[in-house]
């Protein structure tokens, strides 16, 4: 990206991770360090993803950011973090000199982000904002190393969601953490039968934002303590050969297992955090039922920090849980949106899994089903009408 050109600018895309070994706690707030390893799984971009455009130019008088069209705080100490690491990398690589070739690294930068999904809704919206920022700020200085470290000082799980597939954040042991970083586990192509539906209960924000949340967790919970010490690196250890092995049964049960024990050690912080809404409560309810009805797993839910729920099945099954999904959870105006993402085969129930399975619905509490499946890391956009900044460096107006 020459100098002599005006404006320089560069447009990532990047995906939502959900955490199946669950991050919860930092032992260093400032370098955003957690208390224990975790493991996601990256989730399509062609359902979810941010959107960024990163723009330099010696035109712009100041830094500028765009969050879904409207005019955020540059100034966030996060969004600060992850500029200024890239630049000193990018000065690093230049050896400290200005290479008249490459951008000025004092030129002002624009970003414009953009979601096709709620922010802030306990989808992983910070993630998959961090690491869109990063790797298109990366694009824009022409950086190509490991960039999940640097993306991790945005929001931690946004090194996760630096890889497609199945992916392990490090805790890592070093003060200065260089050694928390992200690796794939396997690529999304791994276990082509693994589908995700996504059940949105609200789009709300949360009540208690996951960076409050989990520092008075840090303070007060025995039980978070005992769970990154003793339970998550044998759980850890479990879950990558449960992937590895594409092992359904043992996968999903884990899954759920590490959700209820997230969602304990937040009752058991003080004051106790309740992310979890009596809709929550009622589709583990189901799952159960689902299942057992079943004999065996077949699907497993996992919550983040707030209600909606995301459930892992094979392909095989969707179409049945969505119809028993259906009739739950009636849906109350949106019938024909209710179901969103990949295609969705029709399915019967059999009078005996409706008994058994469907037993008091809950007309409206779902809002719609998002069906997807596990993608790739951050792409770049080449197409320069997707660009979310025009040529005067300002978001293009989307009509």
């Amino acid at each position: 990206m020459a100098a002599e050109r005006g404006l320089a600018m560069a447009t990532c895309t990047a995906p939502v991770n959900i955490a199946v070994i669950k991050y919860w706690g930092k032992r260093d707030t400032d370098l955003i360090l957690p208390i224990n390893s975790s493991l996601s799984v990256t989730l399509h971009q062609d359902q979810l993803k941010t959107t960024t455009t990163a723009a330099a130019s010696r035109d712009f008088t100041e830094d500028r950011l765009w969050l879904n069209g409207k005019e955020a705080d540059v100034g966030h100490p996060r969004v600060q973090a992850c500029l200024r690491e890239v630049r000193r990398l990018a000065r690093k690589r230049r050896g400290g000199g200005e290479d008249t070739a490459a951008l000025s690294l004092s030129y002002k930068i624009h970003i414009a982000s953009e979601n096709n999904f709620p922010t802030a809704a306990g989808l992983a919206s910070s993630a998959a904002g961090y690491a869109c920022l990063v790797s298109a700020l990366a694009r824009l200085y022409g950086l190509e190393e490991e960039l999940s470290e640097v993306a991790r000082r945005g929001s931690g799980s946004a090194c996760r969601s630096m890889f497609g597939g199945f992916v392990q954040w490090q805790r890592g042991e070093r003060p200065d953490g260089t050694d928390s970083l992200a690796l794939q586990v396997a690529p999304e192509t791994h276990w082509p039968e693994l589908r995700v539906l996504v059940l949105v209960v609200s789009e709300e924000k949360k009540p208690v934002g996951s960076t409050a949340g989990m520092q008075t967790s840090v303070e007060t919970s025995p039980l978070l303590k005992h769970r990154a010490e003793v339970v998550v690196p044998e759980r850890l250890a479990q879950m990558m050969q449960h992937i590895r092995d594409r092992d359904f049964e043992g996968f999903g049960q884990l899954a759920m297992r590490d959700s209820n024990q997230f969602h304990a050690t937040c009752l058991d912080t003080f004051p106790p955090i309740f992310y979890l809404t009596d809709v929550s409560r009622h589709i583990i309810a189901l799952a159960h039922r689902y299942n057992a009805h079943h004999g065996h797993t077949k699907v497993a839910y996992s919550f983040d920090a707030g209600p909606n729920a995301v459930i892992f099945t094979l392909a095989d099954t969707v179409a049945e849980f969505v119809e028993v999904v259906r009739r739950s959870f009636p849906p109350s105006t949106n019938g024909d949106q209710f179901v969103r993402g990949l295609p969705v085969g029709s399915a019967t129930l059999l009078p005996e899994l409706v008994g058994a399975v469907v037993t008091e619905p809950v007309p409206g509490a779902v809002q719609y089903i998002l069906h997807t499946k596990p993608g790739p890391g951050p792409q770049l956009v080449d197409d320069p009408s997707q660009h979310l900044l025009g040529a005067d460096g300002l978001p293009r107006s989307r009509a």
